[in-house]
């Protein structure tokens, strides 16, 4: 999960719902200043047990670029809700939410609300890097490129494999507060004083809460038994940017390394960052992004 550097949007942002064919979402939509050229639209898709406000601090520099950005709650994530079934978070159902979202946008663009109507850059982080995959390999058509961010080829490593089952046995166990209290109780002394804003600890524990537990669930068992789709992915004629930190938890940098060359893929590393550069280095991130984006094809 990222922890988000604040909670205010820009004044180029807003919060709404995004209406699609397949029921509607929260979102955060980021548009450029009056008179910047539009260069285009981008969907943003959040991690494991994460929201938009994961992707704030990518706004207002994305925004100075040209993007329109809309980064979304995903079905079941904080603001969106989602139904009590763990059938409801297939990574299939989940990926056709993402076909929708970008069909939504690309459509209000058309209408005058964004860029020129056309194709969306997709970026999925963590989990929604999985999603966003399976998305693309269903249909590549409604994007202008792929970024894969903090994200690997296949499942995630064997300590987070043991730490995501913990969590999908507690889940099971305990209602949403219980599982919540429980992970603090295993937080280490120095994770109080870390410097942490109450208001983001309080929005944390508050997105916990609103997140659907089947969601986490079955995503969870998503990151557990994800299989090897490199070479499926390899396939699909689109730009792709592998973007990742430095240190990686989830995935060993030197996977999503091998992942970018099996892809073909543009590769930026991210000084600084671990996790989520988004969040943690969010202005190099945005800028390497808007590069990419603005020339997806110089590889």
């Amino acid at each position: 999960m990222s922890t988000p550097p604040f909670l205010t949007l820009p004044p180029c942002a807003r919060a709404y719902r995004l209406g699609t064919a397949r029921g509607d979402f929260a979102v955060h939509e980021a548009t450029p200043p009056a008179g910047t050229r539009l260069r285009g639209s981008a969907l943003l898709v959040p991690g494991f047990g994460g929201s938009k406000e994961d992707f704030i601090a990518l706004l207002e520099p994305l925004a100075d670029r040209g993007f329109r950005v809309v980064a979304v709650d995903g079905r079941g994530q904080h603001e969106s809700g989602g139904p009590r079934e763990e059938s409801a978070y297939t990574q299939r159902e989940l990926a056709q939410d993402v076909l929708a979202q970008a069909a939504a946008i690309s459509g209000s663009a058309a209408d005058g609300h964004g860029a020129d109507g056309g194709a969306v850059h997709l970026l999925g982080h963590s989990l929604g890097g999985l999603i966003t995959r399976s998305a693309v390999l269903e249909h590549s058509a409604p994007f202008a490129s792929f970024t894969i961010m903090s994200s690997g080829p296949a499942a995630i490593s064997a300590t987070q494999q043991a730490r995501t089952k913990l969590l999908i046995d507690a889940l099971l166990l305990l209602d949403m507060e219980g599982v919540w209290q429980a992970m603090r109780d295993l937080d280490p002394p120095e994770a109080a004083a870390d410097g942490t804003p109450p208001e983001l600890r309080e929005f944390l524990h508050r997105r916990w809460l609103g997140t659907v537990p089947e969601q986490l669930i079955a995503t969870g068992k998503q990151l557990i038994g994800e299989p090897d789709r490199v070479t499926e992915l390899a396939a699909v004629p689109l730009p792709k940017l592998v973007l990742s930190g430095e240190v990686d938890y989830a995935w060993p940098v030197p996977l999503i390394d091998d992942m970018a060359v099996r892809l073909d893929a543009r590769r930026t590393l991210i000084e600084g960052a671990e996790h989520s550069p988004n969040a943690e280095q969010p202005q190099a991130t945005a800028r390497a992004l808007a590069d990419f984006w603005e020339t997806p094809q110089g590889l």
